[in-house]
């Protein structure tokens, strides 16, 4: 039956809603999906590395052997094996992890918001590097943080300047292995630092640790939760080293804040999907991620190294950038007078795109900085493109 008349709906957004705003770069990745973009902008993992048969033969086994369970409803806090091979990952002599400090999520990004959920509220003092991750800034500023940013140098954040600017604050978030968006790494000493001022401020650290495996030349350093397992949130994810598409996570924290989660977690989705957990557990269980892991690293360093090459090669005087040691990511400062959202623009049309780096700043954003992904570009083509975003940059110096 047709009503007549009907008044238009009145969409009244709560201000929470209000306050959302796209992501940067999921809006630049539309661009990125025209054949002709050399892209630079998405952190997206290499399809190269994604373990298409491993995963299938995974699957198969998992649906045909367990597909009831498989299938049904799940625990909020996870697939009990997966759980327990996660904590024994993270275990060491010093600092043993129990299972049931290890909470699956759906991807890390729900980890985050998680955790924005039920750590902040509004006005919360929430500290970030500088510049710090995008996605995280953007879960945690749905719950209304004063966001502090802490300063950074070429060796990542500088934990001296944690002493003041962590008083009263509900919690540090932090990247210390080849950091998004910068590349940096945090040193042994920096860690440790980190770890002792926070624990004498009775501050939890947040340890988000998605690149933590791909490292090019050495052992990854060892982790900030080994240093302080009852004052560390670990947070790891599966999307880097398998394939982003299964949406997998974890968070690692004292039972007290995990039993907090899950009730935020069961009103938010019940459970992570039960089916996409078996599979990754079977997919990983005997040792599969020891030969993995290396070909990734091959793979992402040798494409770092080709980047690094065209940048020397191409970029004139004035320009500054990273030398990251493992990660996807190369951070570049250009003269203060370029803004390189406008730099973007005209990159875009010269068929070449990249992340300005004024979104990755809790505060006052650097204007004059861009985020660089090599690792799904071919080194050809990594070439090609430096070279025309070089051009473009001379043109303006």
């Amino acid at each position: 039956m047709e009503i007549e008349n009907p008044t238009p709906l009145q969409w009244r957004f709560s201000e929470r809603a209000q306050k959302l705003q796209s992501s940067a770069i999921r809006e630049i990745l539309k661009i990125t999906m025209r054949p002709e973009i050399i892209s630079f902008a998405g952190g997206l993992p290499s399809p190269a590395t994604f373990p298409v048969e491993r995963l299938k033969v995974a699957f198969d086994k998992v649906l045909s052997d367990q597909g009831k369970v498989a299938l049904q409803y799940g625990p909020t806090d996870g697939y009990g094996p997966l759980r327990e091979w996660v904590a024994n990952s993270l275990s060491t002599d010093g600092a043993k992890i129990n299972a049931n400090q290890v909470m699956m999520t759906s991807g890390s990004q729900q980890g985050l918001d998680l955790l924005g959920k039920v750590l902040i509220d509004e006005g919360s003092k929430v500290l970030v590097e500088t510049p710090s991750y995008l996605g995280a800034l953007q879960a945690f500023s749905l719950y209304g943080p004063e966001f502090v940013s802490v300063p950074s140098d070429d060796g990542g954040l500088m934990p001296e300047t944690v002493a003041t600017l962590g008083q009263g604050a509900r919690m540090l978030y932090a990247l210390p292995n080849f950091q998004n968006p910068t590349g940096r790494t945090l040193s042994v000493e920096r860690r440790q630092a980190l770890v002792n001022i926070c624990a004498q401020l009775g501050l939890p650290l947040i340890e988000d640790d998605p690149y933590g495996a791909l490292s090019y030349r050495a052992e990854p350093l060892p982790k900030m939760l080994s240093m302080n397992p009852g004052g560390v949130i670990y947070m790891g994810s599966f999307s880097k080293i398998l394939t982003p598409g299964i949406r997998l996570g974890y968070v690692v924290a004292p039972r007290a804040l995990i039993e907090k989660m899950e009730q935020a977690k069961q009103a938010t989705d019940l459970h992570t999907s039960q089916l996409t957990q078996m599979v990754v557990y079977e997919t990983i269980k005997d040792g599969f991620l020891d030969q993995h892991i290396p070909t990734i690293r091959k793979l992402y360093s040798d494409q770092c190294d080709a980047m690094l090459d065209a940048l020397q090669t191409y970029f004139p005087s004035g320009v500054s950038w990273t030398r990251p040691e493992g990660g996807m990511f190369i951070w570049v400062t250009l003269p203060k007078h370029i803004d390189s959202t406008k730099l973007l623009a005209e990159a875009v049309e010269q068929h070449v795109a990249f992340v300005p780096g004024g979104p990755f700043y809790g505060n006052t954003p650097e204007q004059h900085t861009l985020r660089l992904s090599f690792v799904t570009v071919p080194p050809a083509k990594i070439r090609e493109g430096i070279e025309k975003l070089g051009k473009l940059i001379a043109s303006k110096i």
